[in-house]
């Protein structure tokens, strides 16, 4: 097989899933650099409201904690469902797309005035799992190859890992919740008797993102390599945020993330 450059590997990403894995490699080498630092970015809302420090709503779902083996497998992670939604169920609806991030962000921050997290990438990521794990009902996974099941069971098994480690679960309660809430408006009320539709993308961001594109230099993820997890170790989802500046701790949340096992989809 042809080696396939780096850059060209790189530009084949979807655009939503390349825009927002390199915004949090990008910010997590801020940090690591001390070009900024995490109590610039965490999520505060006194200081969003009070100070108009406005961008915290964007970067707090930006930082996974400093370099190290839990942020590697949580980009992995958040990298292999954020394209898995985009190159299926949201392919040619990359406004739609977008549209699905910022109404997530909007509830998940709004439920963040009400719970104790400092750092919001994570149950964002939970969100994502929630809403490609209902929208692909049929495909069978395995938990460390002990017990399967099919896609919809995916968060509850994690939440469930979580609880086995004497893990906090309100990051996966939290991304479950939000998860559904979107999955609940766009796929299930608009189907229901007397149904309707409430969610509609906004035009301008299908005048910005569903231009025409030639659809022959579209590149998706190999069917082989589109399951619906990856083959984990027991660090998967973990990434603390217990302090600002340490390891995988985020900012005074003693927000220790979630710990995800090996899970895999079956032939």
């Amino acid at each position: 097989m042809a080696h396939v450059p780096f850059q060209q590997e790189y530009l084949q990403i979807p655009t939503i899933t390349r825009a927002y894995t390199t915004a949090c490699v990008l910010t997590t080498i801020a940090v690591q650099l001390e070009v900024i630092s995490p109590f610039q970015i965490y999520f505060n809302p006194d200081l969003i409201f009070k100070h108009y420090q406005i961008w915290r709503l964007v970067t707090n779902f930006l930082f996974f904690g400093t370099f190290g083996f839990n942020f590697l497998f949580n980009m992995i992670f958040l990298y292999r469902y954020c394209r898995m939604l985009e190159e299926g169920s949201f392919r040619g609806r990359t406004a739609d797309f977008v549209f699905m991030f910022i109404l997530g962000g909007i509830i998940m921050s709004i439920f963040g005035l009400f719970v104790n997290l400092v750092f919001l990438g994570q149950a964002f990521t939970i969100l994502l799992v929630y809403v490609w794990s209902r929208r692909n009902p049929y495909v069978r996974m395995s938990f460390f190859g002990i017990i399967t099941f099919q896609a919809p069971y995916l968060p509850w098994v994690l939440i469930g890992f979580s609880l086995m480690l004497n893990n906090p679960i309100i990051v996966d309660g939290l991304g479950i919740a939000c998860g559904h809430i979107y999955y609940f408006l766009e796929d299930v009320f608009p189907k229901q008797r007397g149904g309707f539709r409430l969610l509609h993308t906004p035009r301008v961001l299908k005048y910005l993102f569903d231009a025409p594109t030639n659809v022959d230099d579209y590149a998706p993820l190999p069917e082989a390599e589109r399951p619906g997890g990856f083959a984990w170790g027991q660090g998967g989802m973990a990434g603390g945020q217990e302090g600002v500046a340490g390891g995988q701790e985020g900012v005074a949340g003693g927000q220790e993330g979630v710990a995800h096992g090996d899970i895999q989809e079956e032939d």
